[in-house]
């Protein structure tokens, strides 16, 4: 099947990261299905597009004050669509160049993953009015695709038609063993902003060494919060066991889950929640804030979902899912999502979804 996926993001080399799940799913589908990938860069990066593997792939500049920019928009996912049985738009935003309309007469399916969907809340006053007037949008697609059952409940009171659930493709990768006991090695994977909780991480590390633990907290991830949390760590007088590693490619993601025994993550609002499902991959328990699609796949004794956001609650979750950990080995831990993520699990999910709409 001949598939067109349209996106605003997409990584460069610039920003590797930047829309990694969608790259992910475009070599998954590409391992039976003809992928062409047509990134939308409103973004209008500086970086060169990566290398990729089994699938064609462009990249549009657009300005967003350009109103000549939603124009070519239009025509180029229209001239794209021609020879495709299906378009697989991404994400909310990218779809306002079809306030009005479809991108084509090809079926239509759409992901979503925008996290302010389920929780409106962490949004400003303008974003959410533009979300109010966005949302709507998702009333037209043949099929809509949800990460996580909290976004598709979110989904589904939106829109009649058909809303499914399939999660990113996560990479399976051999599981490391336990670092040392001592000290207890906590990661957080996001950016550093306050929907993902770093300084309320900070505050948790702080409290579990007043209770006489050793530990320390590795973040990884960059963001306007950076300064602020340097400075809660210098307040809290954790000098060398606070540890913000930026940015970074894929390949030290890995190695910050695999040196780490737990992912602390505060978060207050994340659809599938990728960093939850890697350190779970990789073998290490987690602790998130509750507002999470990872309260659809982890398992209770390997995780924990906190939905008072204060230091001592997460300190006691960390506590309390170690002990429960503690008599598991890290294949354990991994066992308890395997097959779950795999590119052949996600193919299998959307093969089914498209040949549905292409069957109506």
């Amino acid at each position: 099947m001949r598939i067109l996926v349209v996106t605003p993001w997409f990584p460069t080399s610039d920003a590797p990261s930047s829309g990694l799940f969608v790259r992910r799913e475009a070599e998954a589908l590409a391992a039976c299905h003809e992928v062409v990938v047509l990134h939308l860069d409103w973004q209008r990066r500086s970086g060169a597009p990566l290398p990729t593997d089994g699938y064609r792939s462009a990249r549009l500049p657009l300005h967003r004050l350009d109103p000549l920019a939603y124009v070519r928009a239009r025509r180029a996912v229209r001239a794209a669509a021609a020879t495709a049985d299906v378009v697989h738009t991404h994400a909310l935003t990218g779809l306002i160049p079809w306030l009005i309309g479809r991108p084509s007469t090809r079926p239509w399916v759409h992901s979503e993953h925008w996290s302010a969907l389920p929780a409106p809340q962490t949004l400003g006053a303008p974003a959410r009015a533009a979300l109010r007037v966005l949302r709507r949008l998702l009333t037209r697609p043949d099929v809509v695709i949800a990460e996580s059952e909290r976004l598709a409940a979110a989904v589904r009171a939106t829109r009649r038609g058909e809303t499914v659930v399939v999660p990113c493709v996560v990479e399976t990768v051999p599981v490391r063993g336990w670092p040392p006991a001592v000290p207890l090695k906590l990661v957080g994977v996001g950016g550093l902003i306050a929907r993902k909780g770093p300084l309320l991480a900070v505050e948790a590390l702080a409290e579990l060494i007043v209770r006489g633990v050793d530990a320390e907290l590795t973040w990884v991830g960059d963001g306007p919060q950076r300064a602020a949390v340097a400075e809660r760590a210098a307040r809290e007088d954790l000098h060398g066991r606070v540890h913000l590693l930026g940015n970074v490619d894929p390949a030290a993601v890995r190695t910050a889950l695999d040196d780490a025994h737990l992912l602390l993550l505060p978060t207050q609002g994340d659809n599938f929640c990728v960093a939850a499902a890697e350190a779970l991959t990789h073998g290490r328990p987690i602790v998130s804030g509750a507002d999470t699609g990872a309260r659809d796949y982890t398992a209770p004794r390997v995780g924990e979902f906190v939905a008072v956001q204060t230091a001592s609650a997460y300190a006691d979750a960390v506590q309390r899912v170690r002990e429960r950990a503690a008599g598991l080995r890290p294949e354990d831990v991994a066992a308890t999502v395997a097959g779950r993520f795999t590119p052949e699990a996600v193919r299998r999910a959307l093969g089914a979804i498209y040949r549905r709409v292409t069957a109506l």
